[in-house]
């Protein structure tokens, strides 16, 4: 992709205000208006080479069924899986229809453009007797003892919140004000309220005891060992090494501690609706999935544990 995208001055404008209302009115994460970029940038040099020309504002009104389809295909041909695909094609529908809904102009061909098929996968989540290993094993991971505490009282917190590992590392210690809640803020800058269990509690307080530096008002909580804002991929070695010793798969990772947090919620009786808040999701459906997780172990369950089962299994 050209450093100098092939368009001209007006639609160079549009794109800087459209990345301007992602970030203060839809309050899209840095991550998402990232990715969105990148994939329109994409999308317009790959038109501008289609066609032949310099992409004005107006040519993207004219742009027909055709022209979103060999985009598409073109991405294909580039090995890019139906998931990147999809994830592309999102990130232009949400420029088209900005475009749209301010009245800067409208292309009916867009909303024609199927997605490309995606395999939506199960979450994986981690059992109740290897989440409890996992947790109560974490400190002795490291020789230091405050690190070790800052590793058990991160997963242990993954586990008994259900918190994304991006919304455990944003917390500073004035979001830990209460006993028995924690504000937590998610994506899209979005807050919600999350009970905290007496274990989480005590783990966030030895932790906070032994640690070295600053624990109050806006200082983040976890820390690495020069006191900055924990990095996420320091989290995901410390479970990565931690897993390995206890021969565990490679889908045990701090999110997977999350999933486990809903699968043996739902599993316990907690309801869709008090599971969604619980976890931040925008939309039920999302909540959804955990349902066929239990479904699926319920499943496997029948199948291992019924008469029948056992009597073809030694027939065969």
């Amino acid at each position: 992709m050209p450093s100098v995208l092939p368009i001209t001055d007006d639609l160079a404008t549009v794109l800087t205000q459209w990345r301007a209302w992602l970030v203060a009115e839809r309050r899209a994460s840095a991550h998402t208006v990232e990715s969105y970029r990148f994939d329109l940038h994409a999308f317009l040099t790959f038109i501008a080479a289609y066609r032949g020309k310099t992409i004005k504002l107006a040519t993207l009104a004219d742009l027909s069924l055709m022209d979103f389809r060999a985009w598409l295909a073109h991405l294909a041909h580039e090995n890019l899986q139906a998931a990147s695909r999809a994830r592309a094609l999102a990130g232009v529908r949400n420029f088209f229809r900005w475009l749209d809904r301010t009245g800067r102009l409208h292309n009916e061909a867009i909303g024609l453009l199927r997605a490309p098929k995606t395999g939506r996968r199960l979450p994986r989540p981690v059992s109740e007797s290897d989440a409890m290993t996992l947790v109560s094993l974490s400190k002795n991971v490291m020789q230091e003892s405050w690190v070790g505490l800052r590793d058990q009282a991160l997963f242990t917190l993954l586990y008994g919140a259900g918190l994304r590992i991006s919304e455990a590392l944003a917390l500073c210690y004035r979001d830990l004000n209460q006993t028995d809640r924690l504000t937590v803020t998610g994506k899209g800058h979005k807050q919600r309220s999350v009970p905290l269990l007496p274990i989480v509690r005590q783990a966030l307080d030895h932790y906070k005891a032994a640690c070295p530096f600053e624990t109050t008002g806006k200082s983040p909580v976890f820390v690495g060992v020069r006191g900055e804002v924990l990095n996420a991929g320091v989290a995901q070695r410390a479970l990565r090494c931690l897993r390995r010793d206890l021969g565990l798969p490679a889908t045990v990772t701090p999110h997977a501690l999350r999933h486990s947090f809903a699968t043996h919620l739902l599993a316990s009786g907690a309801d869709l609706r008090s599971l969604q808040e619980l976890l931040g999701h925008s939309s039920l459906s999302t909540t959804q999935l955990y349902t066929r997780i239990e479904s699926a172990q319920l499943t496997e369950t029948y199948r291992a544990a019924h008469p029948r089962s056992r009597l073809s299994k030694r027939s065969s």
